[in-house]
This record gives structure tokens, sequence and C-alpha cells, in this order.
């Protein structure tokens, strides 16, 4: 385990955990209005930023773009827009991106993106686009060098490297390219986190791999997410939520007592922020905040 890690959760000076939320842009009304719901359950808890996710090909480009606007003008909150290279070209990225910045965004989420044909497919470039997610990155910097560029990381390594020390050679080119942060796809043993840390700092990376915890809010779809992410669903989860397919309550109650635990033990081992993927619902992700030590506008509680 890294000696960054090692500082136990409750000890004294110990300053509060730095959060932030994953957000997907609605498709009706209906989910937007509970998307604000959401949003407006979880503001008070004054996240470091929140994100925006971005569909494949940038099918939700104008969603993400009026939620990102939205949030600017509504709320206090510091959005980050995701943004993907798949099929498009770089002169339409770059207009995306500076529209962003017209706008008052100055953090972007910088992403190569899943193949349109899906995951699994081998992914082929837009011939007039960016060929990897640190070209993104370095395009980024040098047309607006106050962008703040967060990445993505793999603890399992991404689907279609060939190796984990393959996977952290790309992971330090997009921090050669000016990423300042980079996001880890869910996990859900801490273990392979803290190994994949303690390799990550071997190779010289040193900005803060943030993890990316995932609350189950349904086992079946979370197993397909990480079934197509290349994540591992581990046997003592599936046993957790076994015979539980047809009551949502114990679902729930399960669920936020493996995401609790999950980020109380990093916690105690000297992880000190937290992303969470939404999915936008508030309820565990409010809950597991809470036992974090945080408290609405900022108020903190020893975790």
């Amino acid at each position: 385990m890294t000696s960054e890690a090692t500082a136990p959760a409750g000890s004294q000076g110990q300053k509060r955990p730095a959060i932030s939320f994953e957000f997907f842009p609605p498709k009706t009304e209906e989910m937007e209005r509970n998307l604000w719901e959401v949003i407006n359950r979880l503001a008070p808890l004054t996240p470091d930023f929140v994100s925006v996710t971005y569909g494949a090909g940038g099918s939700t480009r104008e969603r993400t773009h009026s939620t990102i606007a939205r949030i600017l003008t509504e709320t206090k909150l510091t959005p980050a827009a995701h943004l993907t290279c798949v099929d498009a070209t770089k002169a339409d990225i770059d207009d995306v991106v500076a529209r962003y910045h017209d706008v008052g965004v100055r953090h972007i989420v910088a992403l190569r993106g899943d193949p349109v044909s899906g995951i699994g497919n081998a992914y082929t470039a837009h011939p007039e686009g960016y060929q990897s997610s640190a070209d993104l990155v370095a395009s980024i910097k040098r047309h607006h060098p106050d962008m703040e560029v967060s990445v993505s990381a793999y603890p399992e390594k991404h689907p279609e490297s060939a190796t984990l020390d393959a996977d952290i050679d790309a992971l330090k080119a997009k921090v050669d390219a000016g990423a300042t942060r980079a996001i880890t796809q869910f996990f859900f043993d801490n273990d392979l986190y803290f190994r994949y840390l303690d390799r990550v700092r071997a190779a010289g990376i040193t900005i803060p791999i943030v993890p990316g915890i995932l609350p189950v809010q349904n086992f079946k779809m979370a197993s397909n997410f990480a079934k197509r992410a290349g994540a591992s669903m581990p046997e003592w989860l599936s046993a957790k939520f076994e015979g539980l397919d047809d009551d949502a309550d114990t679902r729930r109650l399960v669920a936020a007592t493996v995401a609790a635990g999950q980020v109380q033990k990093l916690a105690k081992h000297g992880v000190e922020n937290f992303h969470f993927y939404t999915m936008n619902r508030a309820d565990l992700v409010f809950a597991i905040s809470h036992l974090l030590g945080i408290r609405p506008n900022g108020a903190q509680k020893a975790a």
C-alpha cells in the first residue's frame, strides 16, 4: 500500500474529503425534473465539482451543454463538462470546447470515448479527429490554458489495453499533455485501487488518482456496466444481492452498506478525494457523504 494512503480517518486535523458528483444529461422532461431534484438535494454538500457526461459521437451534445449552462446560471456549483473524441472532427470538438469556455466552464473531463459500434468493438478514430485522449488534452490546454482537464484511469486496465503497464503509459501521455486529475473507473475491491496507485506512482505520475465510486442501485445493471467496462464484480458482492431482485427496499439498504463500507475503508487509508457516479439519484450518495463526515453547506463532522 502506498505511503500517501496511510493516515487514519478521524485523525486530529483531518481535512474534509473532497467529493465530486457525476450526472448524465436528461432525455425527457420528467428525467430533467428528477435530475434537478437530485442536484438540489446534493448541492448543499458543496462538492468540488459536478460533471455531466457526453454521449458517444456527441449524441447528447446539446443536452450536456444546456445542463452545464443551467448549473452555471442557477447554482453555485462548479461544472465539469465531459468531452469525447468519438466520431467528430477536430474542428467540431474545438468548437464545443470554445462554447463551454464562452459560457464560463473551466473544467473538461477529456475522454477518448467508446466505439460508436459499442464497447468490445475496435475503436477507429475519425480521420479528421483527435486520435487519442492525450491529443484531445493537449489541444484543450493549447487553446485554453486556463482550462482544468481531468482524464480517466483504469485500476483493472482499459478493456482494449494489452497490459496494465501499457495502460499506465497511456495515462502518463495524458498527464504529459496537461491533465491534472485522473478519475478511476469504478471498482469494488479496494486492493485493486491501492495496487494500481502504487504502480502509477512508480511510473512517476503524481497527479491525484481519484477513486470513482458506483453505489449499486441495481445489481443487474451494475453487472452489465462492469462487464462492458472491464471491471470485476466480486463474488461476495453478488452474494449480498442474491435473492433481492424483487425487494427494492432491502436492496437499497444493502447498497448503502456496501458503498459506505468501501468509502470508509478508503478514507481510513488516507484517501481524501471521491468521485461518485450518481446515476442521477441522490439518496445513496447523500448518505455515503454523510458517513464520510460531510454535512450540508460545509458543516463537518469527523468520519
